[in-house]
């Protein structure tokens, strides 16, 4: 046995309590930390390891943001909801855990389960659904999937991160049935479901203290009431004092190194008794006991050489994240039959004419912004989808219509190293001298193939505090003109290109959106490029502050440090339009995509509007004009306003879908795969219609929840206010038919509340094409609970697969005692009144298609799971 093998066994085989025993306090303190971005401290000395976490929740990003391993990206949680599949997004779960184990990585930061408040939120499309049972059956399916693998889910952010103004800040004042019902539901139906190994704190407050200093959501809710044994993190930088979070229930700081776990805070905390030992130990017990845990099940992964790869060379791999990506597009509307897209039949010797237009044709928008984006491993765009798997007897032109980026798109795909030998560019670290000048060797080089460059989570050993990076590379691009360049920063930074001085982000900087906000504006500046020539570009970029002062100082040593350099084709807005309506003009159908980037949807702000950018809008209605066979794809991880809807014969909602989001979406154009998504949100045809309209904002560091249990549909219904397209709608190829509702007794036993109930209908299939159908089960609660409520609340759905055309299936969904509770508040438990409960079957929350009700002859409480 080898010496590695014998210390990782006396750990594996260790009693926790007995160990603790022989750790210091300050090693203890040192495990409720971390010495990094993604793992947890080790203890040489008692061969305790370090384990690693990554970030998700729609890939496996991997231990660095600097020189990022490249992997597999899945679609976002909006489109995985909207499969309305819980087998299929498990799996999902299972393809992830795989991705971490080759990442070196057992914990992985997802799944994220909070309630989209509002299309605007600008991380909802990390978030599943409006609907907190939708949210928590399939967040419960994903976290199975996960640890069914040995990877432990972090399911997060507990609680109330619905928005991201002022989010590390404000107070979200909730009623206490709406935080029950809605916000903390979908991670109540996880844990009874898939029992997440780790839990992530939210940023924000409730009843004005934060979450990660909260003991009655840490131990009287989770651990008490819901009997989690797992461990609780913090969100990035969550943390905000020493003693509160750790007596709440709080076992670790991220990231790491520490700001507030250190030996000198702790002691002290220690020494004047505001933290016990005792509960030091019992912080350490649950974190060493989870360690554990995971490196029994990984102990190759945890006692491995911490390597990092890539696996989606394997076509299996790639198979699944195109089934898994068209099996979430949402086809909205298909007027007059204009999909699936046919060619001609050859004996008429004519080709179709189809138009790719739009900002998001050619670009690689794959994911959201903010911690969700990872570096893909490749992308397939959906130009590159529409083209490369179109059937014969297409003919295909491209226009791009207008611009829609925030920030200029990123040029690592025309970057060359400066000797030519290698894609991508030099990136060289240099130390500071007495005088803070760049010493003349570099410390550390390394070639990147990105030229969004984050350095919070690395830096190379030797660095004096200052420092300073230079990348250089050689630009070539494929047109002749006019091209604008952009450099954003949070730091300092300038570009050279050709020597010439370009671009000046160093010596005056602007605020700006960069980097969570903690970076500048991007600065442009527009130069003159031959299509082939290749250009010397040259970005000098250090950490100092700026020489005016703290009020134009935008960088953040401690916290975000990075710099970032886009480039494109400078076009005429109007020739563009201009040109993209004459091309639709005189074509058989037009390919349209559009909608936001990950510049426009991201962690860290919200978006100011429904609007898609730029003159996105006014492009879609022109074309729309001059040809009705119009197909708009939609790239967002949430609702997009509309106002060209009627004019338009084809929308499809294309969301987020990772690598391979042309593929997919090309499966739907040509009906290779029959659309079987329904939207997992409202699609509201106004801002002013969103539920949470005027309170999506802090306002005096509170952000009120005045909607209290009417979130989505439930407020549209409530309201009686049209939506653009309902919760739960979505269109296919063919037809089905929903009859025959049958609903069982109730089967009740008092002496546990354990309810069960039936319900089933048959689904047919009575169109031309195989396809699948969801049914979607709401309840009415009875009136004798005499308090508003909502009218219909989804409480069961199933998804009938592959019917054949003629075939019919019987469809059943099993009802508990979830499904006829809601939260008493004057006896702080979950009550199910006797009466007659309403069962209604829809294929929407709006489209309803059969009722009926049954009676619950004994009402009960219950508290728990």
């Amino acid at each position: 046995m080898s010496s590695t093998q014998a210390r990782s066994r006396s750990f594996l085989e260790a009693n926790i309590p007995e160990l603790v025993k022989k750790l210091t306090t300050d090693e203890k303190i040192s495990l409720l930390g971390a010495p990094n971005w993604w793992n947890t401290t080790p203890i040489d000395r008692l061969d305790i390891p370090s384990i690693r976490m990554s970030d998700g929740p729609n890939g496996v990003r991997g231990s660095s943001h600097f020189v990022s391993t490249p992997a597999q990206c899945l679609p976002c949680a909006t489109s995985l909801a909207s499969t309305f599949d819980p087998e299929l997004i498990q799996e999902a779960g299972e393809f992830l855990a795989e991705e971490a184990k080759i990442k070196s990585s057992v914990i992985l930061l997802a799944p994220t389960c909070n309630i989209q408040r509002s299309p605007l939120g600008g991380r909802a499309f990390e978030s599943f659904s409006e609907d907190p049972h939708l949210s928590g059956i399939l967040a419960a399916a994903y976290v199975n999937g996960l640890q069914s693998k040995e990877v432990a889910a972090t399911i997060k952010h507990f609680v109330g991160n619905d928005q991201e103004h002022e989010r590390t800040a404000a107070d979200s004042v909730i009623s206490e049935r709406a935080l029950r019902e809605i916000y903390l539901y979908p991670f109540m139906l996880a844990q009874k479901t898939s029992q997440p190994w780790a839990y992530m704190t939210s940023y924000g407050r409730i009843d004005g203290i934060h979450l990660s200093e909260n003991p009655r959501f840490l131990k009287d809710i989770l651990r008490k009431e819901w009997g989690f044994d797992g461990i609780v993190m913090s969100d990035w930088f969550g943390t905000y004092s020493v003693d509160l979070p750790i007596n709440a229930g709080m076992e670790l700081e991220m990231p790491g190194p520490p700001r507030w776990r250190t030996p000198l805070l702790v002691n002290h905390m220690l020494s004047c008794q505001k933290v016990l030992i005792s509960t030091l130990d019992e912080r350490i017990t649950t974190l060493l006991s989870f360690i554990q845990r995971q490196a029994r099940r990984n102990p190759e992964i945890v006692y491995g050489d911490g390597k990092e790869g890539t696996r989606d060379h394997d076509p299996k791999v790639r198979n699944f994240a195109r089934r898994l990506a068209s099996e979430g597009i949402v086809l909205l509307k298909n007027e007059g039959s204009l999909l699936p897209i046919k060619p001609p039949k050859e004996e008429d010797g004519k080709r179709l004419k189809v138009a790719i237009i739009g900002p998001n044709a050619k670009e690689r928008v794959i994911s959201g912004g903010g911690s969700a984006a990872l570096k893909a491993s490749y992308i397939v765009s959906p130009y590159e989808g529409i083209i490369s798997n179109a059937p014969s007897g297409i003919e295909f032109n491209y226009e791009v219509g207008c611009y829609a980026h925030k920030f200029l798109p990123t040029l690592e795909n025309h970057l060359q190293t400066p000797a030519g030998d290698s894609k991508g560019w030099l990136c060289s670290f240099f130390t500071h001298d007495s005088q803070g000048n760049p010493t003349g060797t570099s410390i550390a080089d390394f070639i990147l193939q990105d030229t969004r460059v984050k350095l919070n989570d690395f830096l190379p050993p030797g660095l004096t505090e200052t420092w300073t990076i230079k990348l250089t590379g050689r630009l070539t691009v494929d047109h002749t003109g006019e091209y604008e360049l952009g450099l954003t920063v949070a730091g300092r930074a300038k570009l050279w290109v050709d020597s010439k001085l370009t671009i000046d982000n160093w010596t005056k900087q602007r605020p700006g959106e960069f980097f969570y906000g903690q970076g500048t504006v991007e600065e442009k500046a527009i130069i003159d490029v031959v299509a082939g020539k290749s250009l010397d570009v040259y970005v000098e970029y250090t950490n100092t502050k700026p020489p005016e002062g703290p009020e134009t100082d935008r960088s953040q040593p401690a916290l975000m440090r990075g710099v970032r350099l886009g480039g494109c084709p400078r076009i005429d807005p109007d020739q563009a339009i201009e040109n993209a309506v004459s091309l639709a003009k005189e074509s058989d159908a037009v390919i349209l995509v559009a909608g936001l980037t990950p510049e426009w949807e991201s962690e860290g702000f919200d978006r100011p509007t429904m609007d898609m950018p730029g003159r996105t809008n006014e492009l879609i209605s022109k074309i729309s004009k001059v040809n009705p066979n119009t197909v708009v794809c939609i790239q967002a991880g949430s609702a997009v306003s509309m106002p060209w809807a009627d004019e338009v014969n084809g929308i499809i909602q294309a969301w987020y879908q990772g690598n391979e989001s042309g593929n997919a979406l090309s499966d739907i154009i040509y009906g290779k795969v029959n659309p079987s998504g329904r939207l997992s949100l409202t699609f509201p045809i106004r801002e002013q219609d969103i539920p949470a309209y005027l309170d999506s904002k802090s306002q005096n560091g509170k952000i009120h929840y005045r909607e209290d249990l009417f979130v989505g549909y439930k407020w549209y219904q409530a309201r009686d206010i049209k939506p653009r397209f309902a919760f739960g709608f979505g269109l296919s190829y063919t037809t089905f038919t929903i009859s025959n509702l049958q609903i069982s007794s109730v089967s009740f036993q008092s002496i546990n509340t354990k309810f069960d109930l039936n319900v089933s209908v048959t689904v047919t299939n009575t169109g031309p094409v195989p396809g699948s159908e969801v049914v979607q089960l709401y309840i009415t609660l009875p009136a004798e609970i005499n308090l508003t409520t909502p009218n219909l609340q989804l409480r069961g759905f199933t998804k009938v697969k592959d019917l054949q055309p003629g075939e019919s299936r019987t469809a059943s969904i099993e009802l508990d005692k979830y499904a006829v509770s809601y939260w008493d508040v004057t006896k702080d438990a979950w009550r199910a009144e006797a009466g007659r409960y309403g069962v209604s079957i829809g294929k929407s929350s709006e489209d309803i298609i059969l009722q009926g009700e049954f009676l619950l002859e004994e009402g009960f409480d219950w508290t728990g799971l």
